[in-house]
């Protein structure tokens, strides 16, 4: 998997070089600051960008436009995105276009490898992976919504699906069946006044524009 990695800290894009190559994968750029994303990912079209939110010049949001921008450039480019904390408008705006290979995780999570590199891998492909620190932001900030209407068995799964993970890890990660899971999904987004969706990555983009469009309180 080819990868453009974009971080001003040295210590940490240094190391995450180290754990994709060590991976297996191919860092074919690196870029220090805003202003050399774009031309990076212009020139090696890779698989997959990882961005930090913050960057110099104006440490803002300058990863952040800079991976919108190149899904203007480049579509269907995957973009996974590190931030050092939550910033829940940063989210809503990457996640609101409904676009497949999107992440969005704490820098954090870089440090749980396995993690990380399932995350990286998963949005590569085409499918999402959401910190679990932004999906509880997300759902608990929203108020007076259909979220409110959901069993407290129905938000574990949908914070899960919002993570990104397919049935058969969530039955795993609470102990049920399968079965239970498609029937839980099914009531939220019955509960949510969402169309049905096959299995997949579909569904994950319904519930993120759901949850990135939801007015809060």
């Amino acid at each position: 998997m080819r990868v453009v990695i974009a971080e001003d800290n040295a210590l940490l894009r240094e190391g995450l070089v180290l754990l994709l190559t060590s991976a297996g994968h191919e860092v074919v750029a690196v870029a220090g600051s805003g202003p050399e994303i774009m031309p990076a990912l212009l020139e090696h079209r890779p698989d997959v960008a990882v961005l930090d939110v913050r960057m110099p010049p104006g440490f803002r949001d300058e990863g952040l436009r800079a991976a919108l921008a190149a899904r203007e450039r480049i579509p269907g480019l995957p973009v996974l995105v590190l931030s050092q904390y939550v910033e829940e408008s940063y989210a809503s705006e990457l996640l609101g276009g409904g676009t497949s290979g999107t992440g969005y995780l704490l820098k954090d999570r870089v440090g749980r490898v396995d993690e990380f590199l399932d995350a990286l891998e998963r949005v590569a492909a085409g499918g999402t992976a959401l910190d679990p620190e932004v999906v509880t932001e997300l759902l608990t900030r929203r108020k007076d919504s259909p979220i409110d209407s959901l069993t407290p068995r129905e938000r574990e799964v949908l914070g899960l699906m919002a993570e990104g993970h397919d049935n058969a890890t969530i039955a795993a990660t609470l102990v049920v069946t399968e079965r239970a899971v498609h029937k839980h999904i099914g009531n939220v987004f019955l509960k949510l006044n969402l169309p049905p969706s096959d299995s997949g990555h579909r569904r994950v983009l319904a519930v993120l524009a759901h949850l990135a469009h939801t007015p809060q309180a």
